[in-house]
């Protein structure tokens, strides 16, 4: 899916995602490709996002989530790369 995650400065990331992780305001949940239309509010917390047989870390300081036509649209007040965690 084509994902795009943009704070008030700049577009921080645009491309392709598998699977992406929020931190919604009822607690977490993941959208996948081809995921059904929505709009949500998000809170303070962890993005997760597995890019590329990538996983990234982003810190959001809340914001809104869009997914229409497997497209994401990500507004966010602030975006930090956080290192990933790994399980072992």
């Amino acid at each position: 899916m084509q994902v795009k995650i943009i704070t008030p400065d700049k577009t921080a990331y645009e491309g392709q995602a598998q699977v992406l992780t929020f931190p919604g305001n009822s607690g977490e949940f993941e959208v996948l490709d081809n995921h059904a239309a929505m709009i949500s509010l998000l809170k303070a917390g962890n993005l997760r996002m597995k890019a590329d047989g990538r996983d990234q870390n982003f810190t959001i300081d809340g914001g809104v989530v869009e997914v229409l036509n497997n497209k994401v649209t990500v507004l966010v007040e602030s975006l930090e790369e956080t290192a990933a965690v790994v399980n072992a």
